[in-house]
């Protein structure tokens, strides 16, 4: 029941089951559509389409797969005033997002001591899962973490106060309510500032491989081919999936005195304006302040490592922050919709903003060209950087997607790869790989996701953002 509505949009009709109060739009070529089909993520996007209070569309970028509740690569938006707020739209790894830094560095300066600085790297930041750094927090600064995100790590000496003003809501989410984060999912976040984690987390050294808009990539500090940078891609650790187990808990048994009926329990769900979607945000907001905090700390380990490694002086100044995204949250934000403002809980899971030039929420030196957005692919092809315009806030709430998107579950990937020795693999073809499991990078190989040169094309093809650089990984740090 599809219906193409151009080259790379697909309506979802209202029709399509039972109960959907508006139609899904999946964004999508023919050959990504193609692999979309393969799993349940198509009837995800219905399935959120009947959450009470939604508006517009329930969106799927072109990185769309299962997921537990919203598929991954998801978007709604529900009316504050009576719509719903899922952790399913979150997500377990909440604010999980990237960061992207920058260097004075060119490649030919940094290939003869590559090897030392990403052992360097990998020594200096666990990963893995459950791995502890070096951090340990009173309650005191556990609460001004919480509230406060990365400005609580600057304030520490971890980084500048110029970093924030180039982060996602400057690295803070308003309305975080630390006394609604569980003692146990503050247990599990112990020790895990300064890590990355397992899964699809990594740290990884590229150089800029290409460069498509000179003009904005100027702006955004990538000079030139061959450039070094940095990504950083994690997110709240235990403590942001202790907090969206907590709620899910919760509000299984508050869908029932709110009267809400879901057709998938994993959309367990209550209303924004109820005690607990209160509590939920306000615990969102804390674990969302965590995981700011979190890449602010790798960022400050990044800088040590360079100045150890390669001799910069003044690595606050020369190894800088491009942006930071968050891709696993749900805001509060002002949208307009058929020519009336409203206020929405935009839930984006797997997904980034995208914001247009002119938008207050930039960072002033950006607001001339509009956001940066930053969609990491595999670690054995690209990963490029793109900036928003304004059909993203006409027609998708102002987002993007958040990477190239899973080809094959993690068990598939591990069974069609049986043997293979993936860093043995990658190190032929110049780029280092660290993983504290190495059989495990399987789940990781080029082969398990899509090409994420395809997603971005179709975001070009789109009107949502227009690609402003391609950056090549010559080493990885994995968990």
């Amino acid at each position: 029941m599809l219906r193409r509505l151009d080259p790379v949009r697909w309506e979802l009709p209202v029709g399509y089951m039972p109960g959907m109060r508006v139609p899904g739009l999946i964004y999508a070529d023919d050959v990504l559509m193609e692999a979309i089909a393969m799993d349940m993520a198509v009837q995800q996007v219905a399935n959120v389409a009947t959450l009470r209070g939604i508006v517009g569309y329930s969106i799927a970028m072109p990185d769309i797969h299962w997921g537990y509740g919203f598929p991954i690569g998801g978007v709604a938006a529900m009316r504050v005033a009576d719509g719903v707020v899922s952790p399913g739209g979150v997500g377990f790894d909440i604010n999980c997002g990237v960061r992207l830094l920058r260097t004075p560095l060119l490649e030919h300066e940094l290939q003869p001591k590559l090897k030392q600085l990403i052992d360097q790297l990998f020594r200096d930041i666990p990963a893995g899962p459950g791995h502890s750094g070096e951090i340990r927090l009173s309650p005191r600064e556990e609460e001004g973490v919480l509230s406060k995100g990365a400005a609580w790590m600057v304030q520490m000496g971890f980084g500048t106060p110029d970093d924030l003003e180039v982060l996602e809501s400057r690295g803070a989410l308003p309305g975080a309510d630390p006394s609604r984060v569980s003692s146990h999912a503050r247990q599990r976040g112990a020790g895990q500032l300064g890590t990355l984690g397992s899964g699809n987390h990594f740290l990884e050294v590229q150089a800029v491989d290409q460069i498509y808009d000179e003009g904005t990539a100027r702006i955004f500090g990538l000079l030139q081919p061959g450039q070094i940078t940095v990504t950083i891609h994690t997110g709240s650790r235990g403590l942001g999936h202790q907090v969206c187990q907590d709620f899910l808990d919760r509000m299984q048994s508050a869908m029932r005195r709110y009267e809400i009926e879901v057709p998938d329990r994993q959309l367990a769900c209550a209303p924004i304006r109820s005690e607990e979607g209160q509590a939920y945000l306000g615990a969102m907001a804390a674990a969302a302040n965590f995981a700011w905090a979190n890449r602010q700390t790798i960022t400050a380990i990044v800088r040590r490592a360079f100045a150890r490694v390669m001799g910069l002086r003044r690595p606050e100044e020369q190894v800088t922050v491009v942006y930071d995204v968050a891709h696993n949250i749900a805001k509060i934000e002002r949208h307009v919709y058929r020519g009336v403002e409203m206020e929405l809980c935009v839930h984006r899971k797997g997904a980034t903003r995208a914001f247009p030039a002119g938008h207050p929420e930039i960072p002033a030196r950006y607001r001339s060209v509009g956001q940066p957005v930053l969609v990491p692919g595999d670690m054995g092809r690209y990963s490029f950087v793109l900036v928003g315009l304004p059909r993203a806030m006409e027609e998708a709430w102002g987002s993007s997607c958040h990477g190239a998107g899973r080809m094959l579950s993690r068990a598939a990937a591990k069974r069609t790869l049986a043997g293979v020795d993936i860093a043995s693999r990658l190190a032929q073809r110049g780029i280092i790989v660290r993983a504290q499991n190495r059989a495990a990078l399987a789940e990781e190989a080029s082969e398990a996701y899509k090409d994420v040169r395809e997603v971005v094309h179709v975001l070009e093809q789109a009107g949502i953002a227009r690609v402003v650089a391609r950056l090549r990984p010559l080493g990885v740090v994995k968990g």
